[in-house]
């Protein structure tokens, strides 16, 4: 589709897949990394498509983004998926127009996360629109939109106690941690990988556990020493990742890799391990399960996790949507009008041209037609159409009665 004319909303999908009908390891086949992002906006334009970005967590993926159907956006991101479109078509939820603007407006507010009110979506999502938007993907309508989803969360979390307490991936594995393992007996903590999430259960592991026998491992060593310092943690190069595994009790792996750096042979051996995989897709071999002296846990375990915080979350959803309405209906509008700007820019031209030939037919001098005053009432009468169109009315009889106003005010 051409991508220099004017976003037309029937143009606007998402398409995606989430916790609430695929596990983790079918969720994990439709991940993707930086790398395949870069890849999928750099092949794009060979499809025509010029304006739409990717959400990639461990709870989902989804695209959204402008094209004549949504297989076009379908197609194009399981170029780059292990798993292909006729799975990724059988799995997922498609919505259209008005439809996937609501939809990302409660995805941004934790409405549809895997553990309700988790804000961490926010960031994840503009993350994701920062790296479309360096390849120049983000067009007028998508900058807009994301702008009025990041300012319907932050009124959401300001006006509501959707996200009050602590509840989320990283804050469930230290709450699963403490229910199951004895930490004051010594036990030793790895964590590998230390993006958001890895950081913020490390930060939770010191906050809500005080322990501190933890190591960082990380592919940048450079920013697990930096972490490790701020924490009063120790930190361990990638190279000694196996030895690291041998002595830990504890293991929590957050690494966003594309394929398991954990695997079954690591864990082999007499000693009792608790491995948390908090990544999608896995980054700990699924068959490490298996061994007797492994317990393996991952996202989907973790999201059950259930007390009196979700229950007081729940209770702020109607709360929530009436925010989420009051943003969408502000878009909305500015969509509106957007949209009839040229048809708004033709009609007063028209009437000034209708009001100085009026002005001409009874005075006899269209050049001695006062044009400010003209330009005033004419102005009055666009505004009102604008409203009108708001409505989503029969543009026609806008239009008409339109003239009728203005004629009514030029004999006024």
């Amino acid at each position: 589709m051409d991508h220099t004319s004017q976003a037309d909303i029937s143009k606007f999908f998402i398409a995606g897949i989430n916790y609430k009908k695929t596990d983790a390891a079918i969720r994990g086949m439709f991940a993707i990394n930086n790398d395949q992002y870069a890849n999928i906006l750099t092949i794009a334009p060979e499809s025509g498509l010029h304006s739409f970005f990717i959400i990639s967590t461990c709870n989902r993926t989804e695209i959204y983004g402008f094209a004549d159907n949504v297989g076009q956006l379908i197609n194009l991101l399981c170029t780059q998926t292990t798993g292909d479109s006729e799975t990724f078509n059988r799995l997922a939820y498609i919505k259209n127009g008005a439809d996937a603007v609501e939809h990302l407006f409660e995805v941004g507010a934790g409405l549809d996360s895997q553990i309700l009110g988790d804000y961490e979506i926010t960031g994840q999502l503009k993350q994701s629109i920062k790296f479309a938007k360096g390849y120049n993907f983000i067009n007028c309508f998508l900058e807009r939109l994301v702008n009025s989803v990041f300012q319907s969360s932050k009124m959401i979390r300001n006006e509501t106690a959707l996200s009050s307490g602590t509840v989320s991936v990283s804050y469930a594995a230290v709450e699963y941690i403490k229910e199951n393992i004895n930490l004051c007996a010594g036990r030793k903590i790895l964590v590998i990988g230390i993006g958001k999430i890895g950081r913020n259960t490390c930060k939770n592991l010191v906050d809500y556990l005080g322990t501190t026998n933890i190591t960082l491992i990380n592919r940048s060593e450079e920013k697990a020493a930096e972490l490790a310092a701020e924490l009063g943690l120790a930190y361990a190069p990638i190279e000694d990742l196996a030895a690291e595994i041998k002595n830990a009790d504890v293991i929590l792996v957050a690494a966003n890799a594309a394929e398991p750096i954990v695997l079954k042979s690591h864990l082999e051996g007499k000693n009792t391990k608790l491995v948390v995989d908090l990544s999608i897709p896995y980054n700990v071999e699924a068959s490490a399960g298996e061994l007797p002296n492994v317990s393996l846990v991952n996202v989907d375990a973790l999201s059950k996790i259930n007390d009196n915080t979700l229950m007081k979350r729940r209770a702020e959803i109607p709360k929530v949507k009436c925010i989420i309405a009051q943003n969408m209906a502000g878009f909305m509008d500015w969509y509106m009008m957007r949209k009839n700007a040229p048809a708004l820019h033709a009609i007063k031209s028209k009437l000034v041209y209708l009001y100085m030939q009026h002005f001409s037919d009874i005075k006899g001098d269209a050049d001695k037609c006062p044009v400010m005053a003209a330009e005033k009432k004419i102005q009055k009468v666009i505004n009102g159409i604008a409203g009108k169109m708001r409505e989503e009315k029969q543009h026609g009889c806008n239009y008409i009665e339109a003239i009728n106003d203005f004629i009514v005010s030029v004999n006024n």
